[in-house]
């Protein structure tokens, strides 16, 4: 390792604020535990945690074989980090007003008679065509300093990822596997949404300073 714990830990709290609210990875993993119990549950977290680290090792390695060639595109990928942060904060706070208003989601319709291989198999699908996949993986390598990693700052960035979000929706499927909990978690996924905007939008003056 070759960077300092501070820029993984900045990348895996952005992860774990995405992960963590109300999304289609989310839902899909609530209603798989409502509908199917624990056992799906867990295949879901499972094949998000294996979704998430792809994603981090295929942008990973593109976005670093493109700065390898062009050296002024992490300059680039960093001010579109910025905007990409700040359009998360927008959109964030905005489902929070929104959440707060109505005080709630929709509970997810449960998917029954899935075990632990339906669970991960649809949320290997679910996750591969999450429209917030790509801008939030643009988003980290925005922040990160690729051009300065190594081999193993790769594998830890990609591992810590992989790591939080299955242990985040391994956490859900505990609390949430039962109908009442789940209702309460989407009745203050305001809260969530909330605290993420402001954390992104954070990210976005942090990388604007230059700090």
């Amino acid at each position: 390792m070759t960077l300092p714990w501070g820029e993984f830990a900045a990348v895996w709290l952005f992860l774990a604020a995405n992960i963590a609210t109300p999304g289609p990875n989310v839902l899909n993993t609530v209603a798989l535990a409502l509908g199917s119990g624990r056992a799906a549950g867990m295949g879901s977290a499972a094949g998000v945690g294996l979704g998430i680290g792809l994603w981090c090792l295929g942008m990973v390695l593109g976005v670093a074989a493109v700065i390898g060639v062009l050296p002024g595109a992490q300059a680039v990928l960093t001010g579109a980090a910025v905007v990409l942060l700040s359009w998360f904060a927008w959109r964030y706070l905005r489902a929070a007003w929104r959440g707060f208003r109505a005080r709630g989601m929709a509970l997810p319709q449960g998917q029954d008679g899935a075990g632990f291989a339906t669970g991960f198999r649809r949320a290997l699908a679910v996750n591969a065509v999450n429209p917030k996949a790509l801008t939030s993986w643009l988003a980290v390598l925005g922040m990160f300093p690729l051009q300065a990693a190594g081999p193993g700052d790769v594998a830890i960035l990609c591992a810590g990822a992989c790591v939080a979000s299955f242990a985040i929706h391994g956490i859900y499927v505990i609390l949430f596997s039962t109908v009442g909990a789940a209702r309460l978690y989407l009745r203050a996924g305001w809260v969530l949404q909330a605290l993420a905007g402001f954390l992104f939008a954070g990210f976005a003056l942090r990388l604007v300073a230059g700090g």
